[in-house]
């Protein structure tokens, strides 16, 4: 064989060693994924998002997703979970969510060590070997880090509640409210971050807090909501899952405001119900979509970080405001303004966000009050342009 003939061969076979090495090679089959959700679709929020995000990726991805509903009584959540995990032959791939589940996850991925599992809002217990067996090694974890998203929410609504001339709106107090589905960390740590934000504004603040004692229970909700605005409240924000839709429901009849959860519940809404939307300014997102989306994305590029867990903030673009026509069209441009900069603080660390997972000692409280918060170096008044 010639020299040139030999150094081709040399580097088509370098070539194919690099791309197989560098990726997940396209399959001739389809990579099979199953979604549990421990609850039911259609909830205008969190879990509709995560499906959002597997039929994006079934687009663009060669795989094929099977989602199961396991209802909304937990009692059903673990056994749903081991059907789904035990029926190991249908799936290379699982995904569940929420921190309700992790552990009945952690304690039996050991049992399908060729199987890759995604859990997200909540990590499995790497470093307990009493729930992971095995150290949960075959375990992605995708966590939120919800009180950066929620402390945008709280600077919003504050902001808003300050503007004249906005009907629906008493711009002489600044009375918030924020309804949680249960009084549980994680919808703490969204509250705290709502409150630090609506304090960095004014620190008059007054946020109004109460859970709701459940995810699907829309009449709570509306009679939650309903109160909140006898009580001042100018805009309250949910934080309930199905359980909000009360919210939007209460916010229409009254001509006051909501902020949704999660997803862009405005545009959800808008299809079925424009009045309706028209009442939710913003919502504070929980990617949980684009984060499954770019779960899928790693899988492919051979990039997953199986293992280990991720948290997902502004930076990553695992939280935000959503920014659409009933936002622009309602916010005025020094309060566009004022979210920019803020968000890029944030990013920048120039502004730490307190958050309920912190360590004993240090984790912030719901209710602690404006004055009790750590002081933040941050000039509201320039970063809303003089306004």
């Amino acid at each position: 064989m010639s020299r040139s003939k030999l150094l081709t061969l040399t580097m088509a076979v370098l070539l194919v060693f690099t791309i197989t090495a560098g990726t997940i090679v396209a399959q001739d089959e389809p990579l099979r994924v199953t979604l549990v959700i421990n609850g039911v679709l259609g909830d205008k929020s969190f879990f509709d998002s995560a499906q959002r995000g597997m039929d994006r990726a079934m687009e663009d991805f060669n795989i094929e997703v099977n989602t199961i509903e396991l209802g909304i009584d937990p009692a059903n959540w673990e056994s749903g979970l081991d059907d789904a995990m035990s029926d190991s032959e249908s799936y290379d791939l699982l995904i569940v969510g929420t921190f309700q589940m992790v552990d009945f996850l952690g304690a039996r991925v050991h049992q399908y060590p060729d199987k890759v599992f995604v859990t997200y809002d909540a990590g499995v217990a790497y470093d307990n070997p009493d729930i992971c067996v095995d150290g949960c090694t075959n375990v992605y974890s995708i966590t939120y880090l919800q009180n950066e998203g929620s402390f945008l929410a709280g600077v919003y609504a504050a902001a808003m509640s300050m503007q004249d001339g906005i009907e629906g709106i008493d711009p002489s107090s600044v009375v918030l409210g924020a309804i949680g589905g249960q009084d549980i960390p994680v919808i703490n740590d969204f509250i705290v971050g709502y409150e630090q934000g609506a304090c960095l504004v004014s620190p008059e603040s007054n946020v109004i807090v109460q859970y709701a004692g459940g995810w699907n229970d829309p009449a709570r909700g509306k009679e939650i909501t309903l109160a909140m605005y006898e009580q001042g409240a100018d805009i309250v924000f949910q934080i309930a899952g199905g359980t909000g839709v009360g919210v939007f429901e209460a916010a229409e009849e009254q001509g006051r405001f909501a902020i949704g959860v999660d997803s862009d519940q405005a545009t959800i809404v808008m299809d079925t119900n424009p009045d309706q939307a028209a009442r939710i300014l913003t919502s504070m997102m929980k990617n949980v979509d684009n984060s499954l989306y770019r779960a899928m994305d790693l899988y492919f590029q051979d990039a997953l970080p199986v293992g280990e867990m991720e948290a997902l903030g502004i930076a990553e673009g695992g939280v935000g405001l959503a920014i659409n026509d009933i936002y622009t069209g309602n916010t005025p441009e020094g309060v566009q303004n004022l979210i920019a900069a803020v968000q890029e603080a944030v990013v920048a660390g120039e502004i730490t966000v307190n958050t309920a997972f912190a360590p004993e000692g240090e984790a912030a409280v719901v209710g602690q009050g404006c004055a009790a918060m750590p002081a933040i170096e941050f000039d509201v008044e320039a970063a809303m342009g003089g306004m």
